[in-house]
């Protein structure tokens, strides 16, 4: 399939998971009503949920999340394959959370899981403080997941600080990129447009950044501004709001080629001595 059509669909996620599973199923319906081939959502779509005394209670096992579970269910019923970009749930082994991405086919199997890599630590100039390692496990692994269309590479939200992990994927030859993400406002208004398109300049692979966007039921407000970057580093789509909503685009693959033909970046990698 040299073309995609799919959309970005962009949440103000609550507090609860099948709450959270009530306000993303209309608009994923009504993108796939639209004629879409594939949906993506984006971080934290089953729960935004930052104070620790209510977070703890809600935390459930992937096979036990009411929004995975019903996520899976409407999968199967659209006949439409998507993308949780993360979801929260209980790790495995583990007496921490897990936040992760599951590629869920058209016939509701989760056919690839990934675990945020790398945690966002940080105090932002808007004086909060965040610790997502105090509660968090982090993954190990870059993942690719198959899709009808190619493979498709994941990362979740503050992965796209760290490009060596594009890198790592882009030499798995893909040609999609996930960047589902729940970036704060002051650092999406700085970071979030330069970024992805210098991760898809890097890589020349389309960038498909689903995002969180509003203020959310904890008091936390996320940036929105989901986008569709192509592998030239254009941007295809976007939204320039944080409300919820649906960002369609159209991906066509033969600009992957071009865009790595036009610049053969990947094979001049060097290994270097430190």
């Amino acid at each position: 399939m040299t073309t995609l059509d799919l959309a970005l669909v962009q949440l103000t996620t609550p507090a609860d998971q099948k709450a959270a599973f009530d306000h993303a199923r209309p608009l994923v319906e009504e993108a796939v009503k639209g004629g879409v081939q594939f949906v993506l959502l984006p971080e934290c779509a089953n729960l935004v949920e930052q104070r620790k005394e209510h977070k703890a209670g809600k935390l459930k096992a992937e096979s036990d999340d009411a929004f995975v579970t019903g996520m899976q269910a409407l999968a199967r019923e659209l006949k439409t394959p998507i993308l949780l970009g993360s979801v929260i749930i209980k790790a495995e082994n583990s007496e921490k959370a897990a936040n992760r991405a599951l590629m869920i086919d058209a016939d509701g199997a989760i056919t690839a899981r990934y675990d945020k890599v790398h945690l966002f630590d940080a105090d932002t100039p808007d004086g909060r403080s965040y610790r997502e390692s105090a509660t968090m496990r982090p993954g190990d692994r870059a993942v690719v997941a198959d899709t009808p269309w190619g493979g498709l590479g994941l990362s979740i939200c503050y992965d796209v600080r760290f490009a060596y992990l594009y890198r790592m994927l882009a030499r798995q030859n893909v040609k999609m990129i996930a960047v589902p993400a729940a970036f704060t406002v002051p650092t999406g208004r700085a970071h979030w447009e330069v970024m992805l398109r210098a991760r898809a300049i890097e890589t020349g692979a389309f960038v498909l950044a689903p995002a969180q966007g509003g203020t959310h039921e904890d008091g936390r407000s996320t940036y929105g501004h989901s986008m569709v970057i192509g592998p030239w580093g254009e941007i295809i789509a976007q939204l320039d709001h944080d409300r919820p909503a649906i960002l369609r685009a159209t991906l066509d693959f033969a600009e992957v080629e071009r865009a790595r033909q036009a610049l053969p970046q990947l094979r001049h990698d060097r290994d270097l001595l430190v």
